[in-house]
């Protein structure tokens, strides 16, 4: 039976007829983590004193691995491959890097619902509409965050579960209901890079990307799809 509500509460997200676009920028070169973790972290609060619009920005990365503040040690398993940054997001470790869009997602909750559940409800249902313009059907999970996609040329899970592999990564932080951190879609990512995590602690479950897919989009191509279906929910943007 499919859970309802999480439609409708992310449909509430829009910002107030009278509310700036959010700013939309893209980096035109990779961006260290560390150096995005600062720039969220003065504009989340430039945002919350009223000093700054709300903004969307997409990066992305160095190959790394965050652990987020829910993380096991043990899902760790390759810690010499690649940098290991502790995030202050939800969630536990996860892989960034090229071929991978990162939208880090800064929105003032308190001007639009104040209410973590639908805020991360919309987040899915604003990757799932970028994905069905690559006519690729995405699928949230209750009991897996993220975004999901159906595997059937695949072998069942044990258990006899049809296969499914994850294609976006959702990890948020909020304070005083200013969003930051955000959304990880592959695009075109090295999937064995994956291999040396275990990816937001789910076991038995792969990793897939549109290129995995058998869809070769170009960056620009899914910024645009992200830029569209994001307007729908959350509200018009205006490129930075």
């Amino acid at each position: 039976m499919r859970p309802a509500g999480r439609d409708a509460l992310g449909a509430l997200l829009r910002a107030p007829p009278d509310a700036p676009p959010v700013e939309w920028r893209i980096a035109d070169a990779p961006v260290p983590y560390a150096e995005a973790v600062a720039f969220m972290e003065a504009r989340v609060a430039a945002i919350r004193a009223g000093e700054a619009d709300e903004l969307v920005w997409l990066v992305e990365h160095p190959p790394l691995y965050t652990a987020g503040t829910s993380a096991d040690p043990a899902d760790l398993l390759a810690p010499e491959r690649f940098p290991v940054f502790r995030s202050g997001r939800g969630g536990e470790y996860t892989y960034h890097g090229p071929g991978q869009r990162v939208a880090y997602v800064m929105l003032d909750l308190a001007r639009r619902r104040t209410d973590l559940r639908a805020y991360v409800a919309a987040l899915e249902a604003w990757l799932i509409a970028a994905l069905a313009a690559f006519n690729v059907t995405g699928e949230r999970r209750e009991d897996r965050v993220g975004v999901w996609v159906r595997r059937p040329e695949k072998p069942p899970l044990a258990g006899g579960a049809a296969a499914e592999d994850k294609i976006a990564a959702i990890g948020v932080r909020v304070r005083r209901w200013v969003t930051f951190h955000g959304v990880a879609l592959n695009v075109e990512p090295d999937l064995d890079h994956f291999a040396g995590i275990v990816p937001c602690g789910i076991t038995g479950y792969g990793v897939t990307s549109l290129a995995d897919l058998g869809i070769p989009a170009a960056m620009p191509e899914v910024d645009g799809a992200l830029r569209a279906a994001f307007e729908t929910i959350f509200g018009p943007t205006a490129r930075a």
